[in-house]
């Protein structure tokens, strides 16, 4: 018997008992998934916190947490897996400019800026706001740059 589902009506239901849940821990989703693969549905959560690193421990907190919750309110057999962005996680919205702020980055751009050949850059996040985009502070040569969201093409995460 194949079993409609509707994940958005799914993620709809659950993400605020996960934002809720994930903030009792001291973290914030900075993404919730739920998707099929492979025949079998994935329900993926990335914790972060500015002030504390996502431990193991906490992130089996969190999972025990949720678990009966979910199973009430997920119809169908999945497997929950709760983790980390990462260390090199790339952006996948722009609120994570915002939550990253002070991390360091690397950009890709669609074009060069103005005076510019390069389209790469490592750097820090400065800033970020939905009507000047990006302040970046580029590290080979410590300028900083304002980058229009619309010239961004990805964005990532970067460490040494």
């Amino acid at each position: 018997m194949k079993q409609d589902i509707n994940r958005y009506e799914i993620l709809e239901k659950i993400t605020p008992l996960i934002e809720n849940t994930a903030m009792r821990f001291g973290y914030i989703p900075i993404e919730i998934e739920f998707v099929k693969e492979n025949h079998r549905w994935f329900l993926r959560i990335y914790l972060y916190s500015s002030e504390k690193d996502v431990t193991l421990d906490d992130c089996e907190g969190v999972t025990r947490s949720l678990s009966d919750f979910l199973d009430e309110l997920i119809p169908v057999k999945y497997y929950l897996e709760v983790s980390s962005p990462g260390l090199e996680r790339k952006f996948k919205s722009d609120k994570e400019f915002v939550i990253f702020k002070g991390r360091r980055a690397s950009i890709k751009l669609k074009e060069p800026l103005e005076g510019e050949t390069e389209k790469i850059f490592k750097g820090e996040i400065i800033d970020y706001n939905d009507t000047d985009g990006l302040t970046f502070l580029r590290f080979d040569d410590g300028q900083e740059l304002v980058i229009p969201r619309n010239n961004i093409q990805s964005a990532k995460l970067y460490i040494d």
